[in-house]
């Protein structure tokens, strides 16, 4: 591992209990393991969806705007919306 640099946080009650349950229960051997590992999870998730951004929602956008046209109006796609949610609701407003 790099050399470690010590620093101090404050987190709320509820954060700072589910970090020492994890380290009680054996599942981290110490607080700075957890943190390490939710800052591990933070990035995989902002490359994840760095790598969503590049590979599949600047391509369409490009696309859509070389042919406007292929691209669906957004009122159609609110009104389809619309009709699968109408069809999960029964008449008195309940999941069927």
């Amino acid at each position: 591992m790099a050399a470690a640099e010590k620093r101090t946080f404050s987190l709320p009650r509820e954060q700072a209990s589910y970090i020492d349950s994890l380290v009680a229960t054996g599942t981290y051997a110490t607080s700075s393991e957890v943190i390490r590992a939710g800052l591990r999870a933070l990035q995989e998730r902002d490359a994840a969806v760095d790598r969503w951004l590049r590979e599949e929602v600047v391509p369409v956008a490009v696309a859509i705007q070389t042919s406007p046209e292929r691209a669906i109006p957004v009122e159609r796609v609110f009104d389809e919306i619309r009709a699968l949610h109408a069809k999960r609701i029964d008449g008195n407003g309940n999941a069927s």
